[in-house]
């Protein structure tokens, strides 16, 4: 039972996509010195540990997962001298930092594969993934792209295909190749050895492919399709993660999270459970894709709660006694929480609030991603050029193809583009929302002037001093991070309810996910007990009634000491 206690498990993560955070030199573009400026900010309202998303060499083909120096810093956003000073200056203020780890694939202009791509016998040949093509010159299997069309290219030198499960500029890494890991892993320790907290780790569970790449079963005869059955979760993935452990981890106190689509709760306790000695967490993605249709993730289809509530609730027991949780319901390649949630309209504010205590009472790692602590939302640009997302412009170009409307493909964009969440933080009302004082590289969401930073800090109602408030009560309570989790009302239609339980203490927790007033009472077992509220979203009168109505969007939690 993995109950021991650890740091990275009482912290508050927040997520900064540098090129979205804070621009400092009017370029347009977010940067290092950027964030050193909003280090003060970030302290007050009281995280523990920042995730950076990568900031290393690279030519952006995929806003900088396509990475071509894992040791140098991309020019945009500064000098490997400015990255020193905000580790330091994080340091300085009690902030971890933890790195995006990118190692499934690298950028095709990386030196290694400018190597492997010269000639079959070059000794970096096998740090990729080559094959000839099929007798008849199609590529060596049906797979496709994360991004769209095949995960093959074909390259003229050689007259062979690489492997790219996302852009052609992303070729996949050969794990099997030992060199290649160990290359990987004397880059950890490097990074490691500068001071950094831990990695978050994009598709590690993509790393292990089934020998001999075979072609994916395809009943209705589509030119590509995923053959994600051969590479998520593949047969040495347990193999690799221990022994980056033994070779880059296990000396240094530092967290890990593994980013793992495709990754199931049972898998996920092998993962994260202490004795495996692979990683501290996943993020998996299950609940992000409730509101997706047989076709994948531009198929929309509404959510109910009780598909949500299922599944949280299924993570939450399964992690309960061995493993660990992330919680999260925005990132850099998710839409915003409170619009896809919540309301962004009537009720922004108390439905941002309300799902915020639904994430951070529960059991695990809460993540914020940046602006979500001020409640930015989803944006609606008219124009397909104003989106710069490769795999939004990809499906966008594909489906036109198809004969599929503009107002359609927008109507799914404004829903599940992941550029919604790369949109500038909107510090201020000022010109650009405060970003950049010159032109920003993806336009400013228009709802600045009411949405920003700025406003939120100096309102003691606003969402930022309830995400305040919350990060707050982690750190003074055990049970928040420790306690117990089960489920209360698991067939109201309307309410998302569960209590958490340590050493005599219990917490109840009622989120209201609509407009209506629902009705709800205290379990009969803590009626008579003494109870006291512990947060709420709305200011209340009575707060000693068994019974009570919540309203549109209420969150309130209940403290019972025996």
């Amino acid at each position: 039972m993995s109950q021991t206690k650890q740091w990275w498990k009482e912290s508050v993560i927040y997520q900064i996509y540098p090129r979205s955070f804070n621009d400092s030199n009017g370029d347009g573009i977010g940067d290092l010195k950027g964030i050193t400026e909003k280090l003060d900010y970030l302290k007050q309202l009281g995280i523990d540990v920042i995730w950076l998303s990568p900031v290393y060499k690279s030519p952006n083909d995929d806003n900088g997962y396509d990475i071509s120096d894992y040791k140098d810093i991309m020019d945009e956003f500064g000098t490997m001298e400015d990255w020193e000073e905000l580790l330091e200056a994080a340091h300085n203020r009690g902030l971890k930092i933890i790195m995006d780890l990118v190692v499934n694939h690298s950028s095709d202009e990386h030196a290694w594969f400018a190597e492997s791509r010269k000639s079959k016998d070059n000794p970096y040949r096998d740090y990729y993934i080559w094959r000839p093509g099929k007798e008849d010159g199609s590529e060596p299997n049906n797979w496709d792209s994360a991004f769209s069309g095949s995960a093959w290219e074909y390259d003229e030198t050689t007259g062979e295909y690489y492997l790219h499960l996302f852009s052609k500029k992303q070729p996949d890494l050969n794990w099997e190749n030992p060199t290649v890991r160990q290359e990987v892993y004397d880059m950890m320790r490097w990074w490691l050895d500068k001071g950094i907290d831990g990695f978050r780790m994009d598709v590690i569970n993509f790393i292990s492919k089934v020998p001999g790449l075979p072609d994916a079963p395809n009943p209705e005869g589509k030119k590509y399709v995923s053959g994600s059955q051969y590479f998520m979760n593949g047969p040495r993935i347990h193999e690799f993660l221990h022994e980056m452990h033994e070779e880059a981890l296990k000396d240094y106190d530092v967290m890990t999270v593994g980013e793992m689509p495709g990754v199931g709760p049972d898998e996920a306790v092998n993962y994260t459970k202490e004795e495996s000695e692979e990683l501290n967490m996943v993020f998996q993605f299950e609940h992000v894709d409730l509101d997706s249709g047989p076709g994948g993730k531009w198929d929309l289809r509404p959510l109910s709660l009780k598909d949500l509530r299922d599944n949280l609730v299924k993570w939450q027991k399964a992690l309960e006694q061995d493993g660990w949780n992330s919680l999260y319901m925005n990132n850099h390649d998710q839409p915003r929480m409170v619009s896809r949630f919540g309301n962004d309209g009537k009720f922004h504010k108390e439905s941002a609030k309300m799902l915020a205590t639904l994430l951070h009472m529960m059991k695990g790692t809460p993540y914020i991603y940046q602006g979500e602590e001020f409640g930015m939302t989803n944006v609606q640009f008219e124009d397909i050029n104003d989106y710069k997302d490769i795999e939004t412009l990809n499906m966008y170009r594909e489906k036109r193809d198809e004969g599929v409307s503009h107002e359609e493909l927008m109507k799914r964009i404004y829903v599940k583009g992941r550029d919604n969440a790369r949109t500038p933080v909107q510090w201020d009302d000022s010109k650009n929302a405060g970003f950049t004082t010159g032109k920003p590289w993806i336009q400013v969401n228009p709802n600045y002037k009411e949405i920003n930073a700025a406003a939120a800090v100096n309102d003691e109602n606003s969402i930022f001093s309830y995400y305040q408030k919350l990060i707050e009560l982690r750190h003074q309570n055990e049970t928040v991070v420790y306690g117990s989790f089960d489920i209360m009302l698991n067939d109201n239609e309307e309410v998302f309810a569960y209590k958490r339980e340590l050493n005599g203490e219990t917490l109840l927790v009622y989120c209201n996910f609509y407009e209506d007033s629902p009705q709800v009472e205290i379990p009969a077992e803590y009626q008579q007990a003494n109870k006291e509220l512990f947060i709420s979203n709305y200011e209340l009168e009575d707060t000693e009634s068994n019974k009570f109505t919540l309203k549109p969007y209420e969150a309130r939690v209940y403290r019972i000491r025996k």
